[in-house]
């Protein structure tokens, strides 16, 4: 955030009281001018100076000392001037740097801070979040996270202008332009990670990038321009319930049946995890193969065909646990928000678009439209601010006057939301540039933002770019952050650090 106490400077001051009233007011509309005419760097205390502290943590049973290291890198125009500053925290391991990859990790939003990787996934410490019972008040107090990367790779996360403690140094409408874009965000983004590079002398280590959500969107894009524009090889990448498809996602259109064939598969993967039924190929199998078949068909028929909307309708009650005469009202296409409103309705609960089976209390239950905000997202901001905050702050020591934006809703606000340039062309190009690129894209199976089954579509599209099983897709119980469920952080883990070890 910008800091935008402007003291007056006391040498103005003591001038302006020996002038006389007429000199003293054009030395005080002299004084306006000057500051109306500084720019917003002028106006922003300097950040700190890089700061490294000494930790540890047992990562797969075993101690991992490292150093963590807050710190910003300038972004500047194609002048020099510095327009921005992005913050980051890295956690590297001593000994032979350029032995050990280094994995760059972005959230999405747009408007998220890094801090849910960082702190719920793959860091070397956790603060809990996203589990059923979890309440904002409870202390936000780190501890070691069994499931993090860190003993097999070096990570570095990335905060994108407006989130976290990272800034723009102009004014609002120079921001949009330099930061709040698809592209404008690709093209600063990577010469961070090569500014990162450089600074650090890694540019000769492997390289990974991982993207949450939208940075599911960011990463493929953003290993493609490294390749092609900044002369970064990427070793691979790792895509966490990753938006790669947003046209595809969306309701609008119903001539289509995709955003239904997309979001029915985690609407019953919530259902039969209520049933207490496991989550896994053979449990989903038939539901996918559904989908891609007869549902198309009904769907394609029409309402007019009674029949074929008797039957589709029938088998989405079956699978979702929604009552099936409100689903043959809705002619058989239920949208998500009413499947999370409905299918504890007589409990008075409402469950999350980024996990079905995490709930909270409707606050407006007779409302006839939904007033309440995702009971998931408003619990883990404050667990994962304040942990963040106390980190950088007071454990590291890393001083700042400034709010910490672990998701900013002005950013989300401005951002130029242009989908028309999908990142799986920017996947499938990056790929087939590299033969040795690996790429993993994890999913947890409730998850209705992002759901898996849109990934399992685009993947089945894909050529095999001469070898077999070169894009991986990993299912796991739990909803968008799968990962806050231990034993699926912990089956990520394995999977991944499958994939690094493989690369050598």
């Amino acid at each position: 955030m910008r800091l935008l106490a402007l003291a007056a400077s006391a040498a103005i001051f003591t001038a302006a009281s020996t002038l006389s009233p007429v000199a003293l007011h054009a030395e005080e509309k002299a004084a306006e001018a000057k500051s109306d005419d500084k720019s917003a760097e002028d106006r922003l205390e300097p950040f700190p100076a890089t700061k490294s502290i000494r930790q540890s943590a047992v990562i797969g049973g075993k101690t991992v000392n490292y150093t963590a290291t807050v710190g910003a890198l300038p972004v500047k125009d194609d002048k020099g001037k510095v327009i921005g500053e992005v913050v980051y925290t890295a956690y590297t391991v001593p000994g032979r740097a350029t032995d050990r990859p280094v994995t760059f990790a972005f959230n999405g939003g747009p408007g998220a801070a890094s801090v849910y990787l960082n702190l719920g996934a793959i860091g070397p410490k956790r603060v809990p979040f996203g589990a059923q019972g979890d309440a904002p008040s409870d202390p936000a107090v780190l501890r070691d996270n069994p499931n993090s990367w860190l003993d097999f790779t070096d990570l570095v996360f990335i905060d994108p202008i407006g989130t976290g403690f990272s800034r723009s140094r102009v004014d609002e409408e120079q921001s949009k332009k330099a930061f709040y874009s698809a592209d404008a965000d690709i093209h600063y983004l990577s010469r961070i990670v090569y500014d990162w590079l450089v600074a650090n002398d890694r540019l000769t280590s492997r390289k990974y990038l991982t993207g949450e959500s939208y940075g599911g969107y960011r990463v493929p894009r953003l290993a493609y321009y490294l390749q092609t524009q900044m002369g970064v090889g990427i070793s691979g990448m790792t895509l966490v319930s990753p938006y790669l498809d947003p046209p595809a996602i969306g309701e609008d259109d119903a001539l289509s049946p995709l955003p239904w064939m997309i979001a029915y598969p985690s609407m019953a993967a919530g259902h039969f995890e209520r049933q207490g039924l496991h989550l896994d190929d053979a449990t989903m199998g038939p539901v996918e193969t559904y989908m891609r078949t007869q549902f198309v068909q009904d769907f394609l028929a029409g309402p007019r065909d009674k029949a074929a909307t008797d039957r589709l309708s029938a088998r989405v009650a079956e699978l979702t646990g929604l009552d099936p005469a409100m689903v043959r009202r809705m002619n058989g296409r239920v949208d998500i928000a009413t499947y999370l409103r409905e299918i504890r309705r007589d409990q008075g609960l409402i469950g999350s678009v980024y996990d079905s089976n995490y709930t909270a209390y409707d606050p407006f239950p007779a409302s006839a439209s939904p007033q309440y905000n995702d009971p998931l997202l408003t619990t883990l901001i404050a667990p994962t601010t304040s942990a963040m905050v106390d980190f950088v702050t007071r454990q590291v020591g890393w001083k700042v006057d400034a709010r910490y934006n672990a998701l900013s809703y002005d950013v989300n606000e401005k951002w130029d939301r242009d989908d028309t340039d999908s990142p799986v062309s920017d996947l499938r190009r990056a790929i087939s540039i590299d033969p040795k690129m690996t790429v993993d894209i994890v999913h947890g199976w409730d998850d209705l933002s992002c759901p898996y089954f849109a990934s399992r579509l685009i993947v089945s599209q894909m050529p095999d770019f001469g070898v077999e099983n070169r894009v991986r897709l990993h299912m796991y119980p739990g909803g968008h952050m799968f990962y806050s469920r231990s034993d699926s952080g912990e089956m990520m883990r394995q999977d991944v650090m499958a994939s690094y070890r493989a690369r050598g």
